[in-house]
């Protein structure tokens, strides 16, 4: 006080409440050891384990009607791609350091782009399969393992060039903000590139909103069961969680805005999880009366046969 002139602390430092010493910053990040951190990854880890019994369900009964309609293993396939998604966040708790913050936005892009594209995959097969049943249609010769695992893999390979470029022009490293918070200096991770991290996000709306679209033009194939429902409500939240994110993200600073991710990555996969597999193992185990030939849908079955 009543001091011509003063020093300044270090950036890493912060004056006392006295203005005569300097004081080291409280070190912000989501922390396992943080109630919030600790609760993320107890969600990510329950999904993750909901999400191996429901494949252990469709392994067991994988010879059954529900199951080997429109394509089982597509189903095996976006069910590894939510298992993995599940695991994402873990990468994004934790101080950050240079490997897990090329990592974490890198491996999210990758994973979840083979995820939309296994649900895109899915929905264009219930397109062919219901186009396949009319007299004289050449599209039989389109449905198939090769076609539905050609497209994932054209689709996941475009998201992953996008991360390479990313990674080798300009990729995330650790970066601290001190002027956010007072007294605080916040460990984050700085984007590198912010237009490839947009590309990433544009990229996967780009899958989810082409799935959604397909999906909401095949909605009233008729029969008892049909795939194309499930696939329009479950891209219908993807997108809705999605598109809140961006707000959301914006808004938050510190270990929020890592926890905002978070649980959008958590949301947008159990909402997938929730709406194309649930109801199958609901009739699988609950209704094993419904799993039989006659109950469901005929133009899915078709698939099979040809599988």
């Amino acid at each position: 006080m009543d001091m011509d002139s003063c020093l300044a602390c270090p950036e890493d430092h912060w004056s006392n409440q006295r203005r005569d010493r300097c004081i080291p910053r409280l070190r912000d990040f989501l922390s396992y050891e943080d109630p919030l951190g600790a609760a993320l990854v107890c969600v990510a880890l329950v999904l993750t384990l909901i999400t191996v019994l429901v494949l252990g369900v469709f392994i067991l009964y994988r010879d059954t009607p529900i199951v080997r309609a429109n394509n089982r293993n597509l189903s095996y396939m976006l069910l590894l791609f939510l298992m993995m998604s599940f695991l994402c966040p873990l990468l994004f708790i934790g101080p950050p350091d240079n490997l897990t913050c090329q990592l974490r936005q890198v491996t999210f892009g990758i994973v979840f782009a083979g995820a939309v594209s296994s649900v895109l995959a899915k929905t264009i097969t219930v397109v062919l399969a219901f186009k396949a049943t009319k007299p004289g249609s050449k599209l039989r010769k389109w449905l198939g393992n090769r076609m539905s695992f050609s497209l994932v893999f054209i689709c996941s390979l475009v998201q992953t060039v996008i991360c390479i470029m990313w990674l080798i022009h300009s990729p995330p490293f650790p970066d601290y903000d001190t002027w956010s918070v007072k007294g605080k200096i916040i460990l984050q991770c700085n984007e590198g590139s912010v237009t490839a991290f947009h590309m990433v996000l544009g990229y996967m709306g780009f899958l989810a909103a082409l799935s959604f679209l397909v999906a909401f033009l095949v909605r009233k194939v008729p029969d008892r069961y049909n795939e194309g429902q499930l696939i329009t409500f479950s891209m219908l939240g993807f997108c809705s969680v999605w598109v809140s994110f961006i707000p959301a993200h914006l808004s938050t600073k510190g270990k929020y805005t890592v926890a905002v991710e978070i649980f959008a990555i958590l949301a947008s996969g159990a909402g997938l999880l929730a709406s194309i597999f649930i109801p199958k193992c609901y009739i699988i185990l609950i209704r094993p009366e419904l799993n039989r030939k006659d109950k469901l849908i005929r133009v899915d079955l078709s698939v099979e046969t040809t599988t």
